[in-house]
């Protein structure tokens, strides 16, 4: 897959929190959450809840998520096999779902999550 350069874990960290400001701000909040949501699952090793934004595509209640240089992030391992349950934000609420990831081919990530029918 070629040679990965880990991220600081800091400049992660200052990236999601702008991604987050972004999302929450009153003029531009609108615009980037509709291409952009925070997910919060559950470590399938630690049991710990993690969230962490994610650039997504929705068609009723089915939303894709990319998973851009899956090789530098672990986040998507824990919905492999069987998947999991997760919780995005979506029409500023909290959608719950059932979400499992697929890598293809070419090594592409895609986490597919079905919505329940909660909302």
């Amino acid at each position: 897959m070629g040679y990965r350069v880990p991220f600081p874990k800091n400049a992660v960290h200052r990236f999601n929190t702008c991604v987050g400001a972004l999302r929450t701000s009153p003029r531009l909040g609108p615009v980037v959450r509709r291409r952009l949501t925070e997910i919060t699952y559950t470590g399938r090793r630690s049991g710990r809840t993690f969230s962490t934004p994610v650039g997504y595509r929705r068609a009723g209640e089915v939303v894709t998520i990319g998973v851009m240089m899956p090789e530098a992030k672990s986040w998507w391992r824990n919905f492999t096999g069987d998947g999991a349950p997760l919780t995005l934000e979506l029409d500023d609420t909290g959608r719950t779902g059932h979400a499992v990831a697929r890598r293809d081919a070419k090594g592409r990530v895609t986490v597919t999550v079905h919505l329940d029918g909660d909302a």
